[in-house]
């Protein structure tokens, strides 16, 4: 059962104030019970095949990221897309950590709405930070690179 669909479920039995879910897809069930005021606090409980893998995901919160310890000056991302470090799968990333870049510069590409968006560099520096990890989805504003400009 796709782990999408499980934390959908969890939502929905949270949301609905039912004590118990169980939904079966053939050789796969899902059992979720949640706590009921006055009892001792039970935790969503899983039962299939891949219990190992999804209970963990799915009971914890992902950790907060980390503020970037780097130096420079943020590189904004000016619309919402999935982030793509390279130009195709298989080909070199545009920059890495240390390059130094000129405005003009492709860092990135933001595919937005199915438009591949080139994101250029806006001054001349070094790349001291890439923040966000090839294929992730990133927000307008959100900051892409750290860049350190040149002081000459």
């Amino acid at each position: 059962m796709d782990l999408r669909k499980i934390k959908k479920l969890i939502e929905l039995v949270e949301e609905s104030g039912i004590a118990e879910l169980e939904v079966k897809s053939g050789e796969e069930a899902v059992r979720i019970t949640m706590a009921v005021p006055g009892q001792a606090q039970l935790q969503p409980q899983l039962q299939s095949q891949i219990q190992p893998l999804v209970a963990p995901m799915m009971l914890t919160e992902p950790p907060a990221p980390a503020e970037p310890v780097a130096a420079g000056k943020p590189l904004k991302a000016p619309l919402s897309g999935t982030f793509y470090a390279a130009p195709a799968p298989d080909a070199g990333q545009f920059v890495a950590v240390g390059d130094r870049v000129n405005p003009g510069d492709v860092l990135c590409i933001v595919e937005s709405m199915k438009m591949m968006n080139p994101i250029e560099a806006d001054r001349m520096g070094t790349i001291s930070a890439i923040l966000v990890p090839n294929g992730e989805p990133v927000e307008a504003g959100q900051s892409l690179f750290l860049i350190v400009s040149d002081q000459t």
